[in-house]
């Protein structure tokens, strides 16, 4: 079975990326929730456990269930490309009762739940929409604080490094070869069908509203796609580097002989450009100043090691051929998800 989305040329010109923290914080509920999704995550796992009581959750937990429909109203597609989570979060608090009334009872009672909830506690969801979209809200937002607020810097760059990367796709291949790339269940056909292999059968035209498309960092190993009105139809996929994301520092003795050659400072910037990576986030990584980076890495690129371009108002770095011989780590290492859906 598959998402089929019908793709005009309206669409295209419509497609775009953007970041949410709100969608974030749903997918670290689940995350944490699920074992099944933790390979790479067990280090946040392991940090965050004592801050979040499972029991506080249930209502949450109730809505996401591992097989079958979540209410859309939870994690509502950002309006722009750099969304706030207290915009999106309002967003939430403005669903309309009707909306949320129906979501709750396809989510709770509807046919693609394997697993009945909690009659009582589904009784109390949908008896008072209003009450419960309160509820929800906060506990949303003791999530945000607890589970990703204290490490949304740092997700952040990684979700901005992905985009970057997508950007080159369609540069070097076009559009649908950057399709090709976001996961092995997504394939483009030449029709202008883009078909998702999901555990529904759905058909959609986007009838001129464009294609969302959202990396995550908690989504992994999934794919989830948005297609039902009245969203902006929205697919989000695992973004790359996810495996190296909890990784504290690159282990000194791979970049020892480096250090001797171009001095300590530069080889680690050098070894740490597994993916493209912006200057803010090398300044952060660091503790340095960005315009000291910007020094460093432009002895690199004169070296002929380390190539920059501009994405939007962030300057991206990544290493050349020679930059990755010299460094010892093989490009890709970053653990996103591959074509053939290895890792």
């Amino acid at each position: 079975m598959a998402v089929q989305l019908l793709v005009e040329t309206e669409d295209l010109l419509r497609c775009r990326f953007a970041l949410s923290p709100l969608w974030e914080t749903v997918a670290a509920v689940r995350t944490l929730a699920d074992p099944r999704r933790q390979a790479y995550h067990l280090p946040w796992v392991r940090q965050v456990r004592p801050l979040i009581d499972d029991s506080a959750l249930a209502p949450l937990l109730t809505l996401l269930p591992r097989t079958g429909y979540t209410p859309d109203f939870l994690t509502p597609p950002p309006s722009g490309p750099m969304a706030t989570f207290d915009d999106e979060l309002e967003q939430v608090t403005a669903t309309p009762l009707a909306q949320v009334e129906t979501e709750l009872h396809r989510c709770l009672h509807g046919p693609e739940r394997d697993a009945p909830p909690d009659r009582e506690l589904a009784s109390r969801l949908l008896g008072e929409p209003a009450r419960t979209v309160a509820e929800l809200s906060s506990l949303i937002r003791l999530c945000w604080d607890r589970l990703v607020a204290p490490q949304w810097t740092q997700l952040r760059d990684l979700l901005h490094a992905d985009i970057a990367l997508r950007s080159q796709q369609v540069a070097a291949g076009g559009f649908q070869h950057m399709l090709g790339e976001l996961h092995s269940s997504v394939q483009w056909h030449e029709d202008r069908r883009l078909v998702i292999a999901t555990p529904h059968r759905v058909t959609q035209r986007l009838n001129g509203r464009g294609l969302l498309l959202l990396p995550s960092v908690f989504v992994w190993p999934a794919l989830t796609v948005v297609a039902e009105q009245p969203w902006q139809p929205t697919v989000i996929y695992p973004a790359r580097g996810i495996g190296d994301l909890w990784r504290s520092t690159a282990d000194s003795r791979s970049t020892h002989a480096l250090e001797c050659l171009i001095g300590r400072t530069r080889a680690r910037i050098l070894s740490e450009l597994n993916q493209p990576t912006p200057t803010s986030t090398l300044a952060r990584v660091h503790c340095m100043s960005p315009s000291t980076v910007s020094g460093h890495v432009s002895a690199l690129r004169q070296a002929g090691l380390v190539t920059s371009y501009r994405v939007g108002r962030f300057t991206y770095h990544e290493r050349t051929a020679l930059g990755i011989a010299l460094s010892g780590t093989p490009e890709g290492t970053s653990g996103g998800p591959r074509k053939d859906g290895m890792r």
